[in-house]
């Protein structure tokens, strides 16, 4: 992908800042995010910053419009957040896409769009494919769904190409440390400050893990193929690991003396995780990161950032 012009919104956040790193070597990039939970250093030098927000129509029409492709990754990720607040929920995850697909339609642009495995729910059918019908458990996975939908109609009333990857356990650097991030990004934080790991629910629990670096090369590949347009695929190793399993290599590869603490399960969260991943094999996936390599990479960058 080379002097394209491509947009990226939740650029300045976790995946989205990944994505906008990658494609600024060979290509004009704008950023648009609000700043809500993202970040203005996570911007790479070269990406032009339009601080707005993407439920403000008016405020992004114009680049996305002039876009070859657009990158949405733009998102309220929390499930326990979308619980607690289902409206700004569908407003951010469901409107804001909304506005970006009525904005394309003014254009030539592409749109690769991240969805999340929320969408299936706790199904049982592991490895679970693409074709699984929805059964989300939280507004966000329900929010997720209804973008999938409207992709679909867009691509087949109007002819719209656009994608949509189900993000299965993302993680690497610049992801948040709050209560609401991923897992591994608390449990390598706890862990380099010898806290303890608490685990909600017994810990058998399993995720499909994927590094943020191998997410960015699938985002990629779906945008660039023309076989993936008016589809949804996985993104996800197609491995399992219990989170007991996570805490115990995350405190081995910080040599932490964390002790590991267990609380009551979180509402809304599956049980099990595991995806299929043949379809996108199909475009020329394949995860070039282990769990392993992918967490000392992660621990070296949390590392260097507490340092400063």
């Amino acid at each position: 992908m080379k002097n394209k012009l491509i947009v990226v919104t939740g650029g300045a956040g976790f995946i989205g800042s990944h994505i906008a790193w990658e494609l600024v070597k060979d290509n004009e990039v704008v950023v648009i995010d609000n700043l809500h939970t993202g970040k203005e250093e996570n911007v790479p030098p070269g990406a032009k910053l339009l601080k707005a927000d993407i439920r403000d129509y008016g405020a992004v029409r114009e680049v996305i419009g002039e876009s070859d492709y657009v990158f949405h990754e733009a998102a309220q990720v929390s499930v326990v957040e979308s619980i607690r607040d289902p409206l700004f929920t569908e407003e951010v995850n469901v409107l804001g896409t909304l506005n970006v697909l009525r904005a394309l339609l003014e254009g030539h642009g592409k749109l690769v769009f991240a969805s999340s495995a929320a969408v299936y729910g706790n199904n049982p059918n592991l490895p679970l494919r693409e074709t699984e019908k929805p059964d989300p458990l939280s507004p966000y996975g329900v929010t997720k769904a209804a973008a999938e939908m409207y992709l679909r109609v867009f691509h087949e009333l109007y002819g719209l190409p656009v994608v949509a990857l189900r993000y299965f356990n993302v993680f690497g650097p610049r992801q948040g440390t709050n209560q609401y991030a991923g897992v591994i990004s608390i449990f390598i934080n706890r862990a380099l400050k010898n806290e303890p790991l608490v685990i909600f629910g017994d810990g058998k629990q399993t995720r499909d893990f994927i590094y943020v670096k191998d997410v960015v090369r699938a985002n990629v590949l779906a945008a660039e193929s023309g076989r993936s347009n008016g589809r949804v695929f996985n993104v996800a190793t197609g491995r399992d690991t219990s989170v007991l399993e996570l805490a115990t290599k995350v405190i081995e590869i910080t040599g932490a003396r964390s002790p590991i603490l267990f609380d009551k399960p979180r509402p809304g969260d599956v049980r099990h995780s595991l995806a299929d991943i043949r379809e996108i094999r199909k475009l020329g996936f394949e995860p070039e990161f282990s769990l392993e390599e992918g967490l000392k990479e992660t621990v070296k960058w949390y590392a260097r950032a507490h340092q400063r």
